[in-house]
């Protein structure tokens, strides 16, 4: 009997397959940090003021704070969750720590109950969603009108001033050049992608996002998972607030409005599955930063914000586009 014939591809051939192959994973994996790249080139190309040091960290201190509120967002989707009220959470706390300064409290003691604040807000609301079933949409977005209104109720609707300059120092200073806040930035993000990588609540997290009915069979507390996600969004949302409050000196009720939608936009950008289970705070700060550079090269070409707004609707929508194209591409 005769052996059939069997071909092989070349050597070179194998090889060029096996490159395009890695090529294509690394194309997946990182085609929102090559959108940013190209987003970087072309700023640097439609203006000369782009790439200076001045600029750079002009964007970084701009960015930090929704970032840091993005990070916080992350953890709630990542549950297939959403928290709408994390703009309120921010000037709630950033309020009280005015408040309680101009009273005579301790600077500290008054920016630690800020973020315990933000901390009960969030485990509150999220507490609601997991263990009443309610949906988190709605638990929240009571949460955002509730606390906003709150807010009003403890300022008159009036700034409050009186932030001691201690604090303020953070809020505006720098260190080797790079802003303060952008420091806790990104200290943030590599604490929460450390623990969304290396922990056991990580590793639930990503499992009750997945599939709640199997994480909780596996014996995962998922309620408490969720109700702790939305604390940590709570208590990063404070953290912005304060850090706000400390930028601007006074505590003002109206800050934040609509944060939580810039929150939601990189979270989603930066590759995070509204349904939970995929993502990660690579992706979202990569995002938050390819935002705040498409807004920057706006104001430095002078276009006016309604064409901003119309414009980075499509990059936005180009973007998500070209993201699925990768992710299907990378599934074959």
């Amino acid at each position: 009997m005769n052996n059939p014939i069997v071909t092989q591809q070349p050597i070179e051939a194998r090889a060029t397959t096996g490159l395009m192959v890695v090529a294509k994973r690394y194309l997946v994996k990182y085609n929102l940090l090559l959108i940013f790249v190209l987003l970087c080139v072309v700023g640097s190309i439609v203006s000369p003021n782009f790439a200076t040091t001045a600029n750079i960290t002009n964007v970084l201190q701009q960015t930090s704070l929704v970032g840091i509120v993005s990070i916080g967002m992350t953890f709630v989707i990542l549950t297939g969750n959403i928290d709408l009220s994390v703009g309120s959470v921010a000037a709630f706390a950033g309020m009280i720590i005015a408040i309680f300064v101009n009273d005579g409290m301790n600077l500290w003691l008054s920016v630690l109950l800020g973020i315990l604040c933000g901390v009960i807000s969030g485990a509150v609301l999220g507490g609601l969603s997991a263990f009443l079933t309610v949906p988190s949409f709605m638990t929240t977005l009571a949460g955002l009108v509730g606390i906003r209104g709150a807010t009003y109720l403890l300022s008159d609707g009036v700034p409050v001033s009186g932030i001691p300059d201690v604090l303020t120092n953070i809020g505006t200073g720098r260190v080797g050049g790079i802003p303060d806040v952008g420091i806790i930035f990104i200290s943030i993000a590599i604490l929460a992608a450390v623990a969304l990588r290396f922990t056991v609540f990580g590793e639930h997290l990503y499992a009750t996002g997945s599939n709640e009915v199997a994480a909780r069979l596996s014996g995962v507390n998922t309620k408490l998972i969720v109700a702790s996600a939305f604390a940590i969004c709570g208590a990063l949302a404070a953290v912005a607030g304060v850090l706000l409050t400390a930028r601007l000196t006074v505590g003002q009720p109206t800050a934040y409005v609509g944060l939580e939608l810039d929150a939601i936009a990189a979270v989603v950008l930066g590759g995070t599955s509204l349904f939970g289970g995929r993502g990660g705070v690579f992706g979202t700060v990569i995002a938050v930063f390819m935002l705040a550079v498409i807004r920057n090269v706006f104001n430095l070409m002078g276009l006016g914000s309604f064409y901003q707004m119309v414009i980075t609707g499509v990059v936005l929508i180009i973007a998500l586009v070209l993201n699925r194209i990768a992710e299907n591409r990378g599934k074959r």
